[in-house]
């Protein structure tokens, strides 16, 4: 069992390098107390990166998550940088990282602590034991499809277009992740589409079902996307494994982390190649930045799932899980998952609770 590691570690934009500090703080209390040997390498991303070098994912920056381990990322984007080129957006540096590591899995679990329960925006009983795992294809589909672009009609007007588009490989790679995942689960898979108007999605249905056959084991149903948005605020324990394209991962897993209390608990593993990339699902939050109010539990689980994915260490993610399960049993929160009775506190405060329980 391997315990050297190379992580390159991009903090990126608004509250990214707080976030990623508490998370590096992690690292090093399980380098020295489980002996591991970890090689941290930083380097700038999206509008950071923009500012610094004229491009929101420099070459370095590029090299240096292809040579690593793994990738921790914190956040990148924001109002500062709207205005610029599209091609020069921070949140181009995403794609571009996704693409070149060939990313093409997203997996974003929606677990609900138990001490969190009742900040959940759905009652009690909707929500507890809540543990959903949405497969988020991450290299195809709309963001990715070409032609794209905005272009100006004969008559002055102008037309803005995006083309969604699959290969049966693309589709059939991603279900494979989905069976796999749902086997070490409660073997049941959702597959999300829209096949009843897209027939792109039609084709996903038909790949997704044809694989199926090489997982008998495994139960498989079909939902149009309109009506798994209806079902998971109506009934959300119904799902276990959701696999679905690209965008509507992208909707589906941020409606289904509001179910957890809030967007800032959950975490998300991006895997496929051979450097896989973890990063907190939530976004800059610029209007929160250097004020040490943003939760870095996301941050910090993403590492644990590092650990699981990247690392073949599941027993690391688990002391994490733990760690962060009993500073939030104590009533300790940052301000998005505060409750009445509870205890608040800062970015970095949070961060060293739970490195506090992971010292024990």
């Amino acid at each position: 069992m391997s315990d050297k590691f190379t992580i390159a570690l991009l903090p990126g934009d608004g509250i990214g390098p707080e976030v990623t500090q508490e998370a590096v703080k992690v690292l090093r209390v399980l380098e020295n107390n489980l002996g591991l040997d970890l090689t941290l390498n930083e380097v700038p991303v999206g509008g950071a990166a923009y500012e610094a070098e004229g491009h929101p994912l420099p070459e370095n920056t590029l090299k240096t998550a292809q040579s690593a381990d793994a990738v921790l990322l914190g956040a990148v984007g924001g109002p500062k940088w709207e205005k610029i080129d599209f091609s020069l957006r921070p949140e181009r540096a995403l794609l571009g990282l996704r693409s070149s590591l060939k990313l093409y899995a997203n997996l974003r679990p929606a677990r609900i602590f138990p001490a969190l329960v009742d900040a959940s925006s759905l009652k009690r009983e909707l929500v507890e034991n809540l543990d959903i795992l949405v497969v988020r294809e991450l290299t195809g589909g709309i963001y990715f499809g070409e032609p794209r672009g905005v272009e100006t009609l004969p008559d002055g007007s102008r037309k803005g277009f995006n083309t969604l588009v699959y290969t049966e490989d693309e589709i059939k790679r991603i279900a494979r992740i989905a069976f796999d995942v749902a086997r070490k689960r409660n073997k049941m898979v959702m597959s999300v589409d829209k096949a009843n108007v897209l027939e792109v999605t039609g084709l996903w249905r038909e790949v997704v079902t044809e694989l199926h056959e090489e997982y008998p084991d495994i139960a498989l149903d079909h939902m149009y996307v309109d009506n798994c948005a209806m079902q998971l605020v109506r009934a959300p324990k119904q799902f276990d494994v959701i696999v679905t394209t690209n965008m509507f991962g992208d909707i589906l897993s941020d409606e289904a982390s509001m179910l957890t209390g809030s967007i800032g608990m959950l975490p998300s593993a991006s895997v496929g190649g051979d450097t896989g990339m973890y990063e907190p699902i939530h976004g800059s939050a610029p209007d929160i930045a250097g004020k040490g109010l943003a939760n870095p539990l996301a941050t910090i689980l993403s590492v644990g799932m590092m650990f699981k994915y990247s690392f073949d260490r599941e027993e690391v993610n688990t002391i994490i899980e733990s760690a962060v399960e009993s500073v939030l049993d104590q009533g300790v929160r940052t301000r998005d998952i505060m409750q009445e009775g509870m205890t608040e506190v800062s970015t970095t405060e949070m961060g060293d609770r739970v490195i506090a329980e992971l010292e024990k």
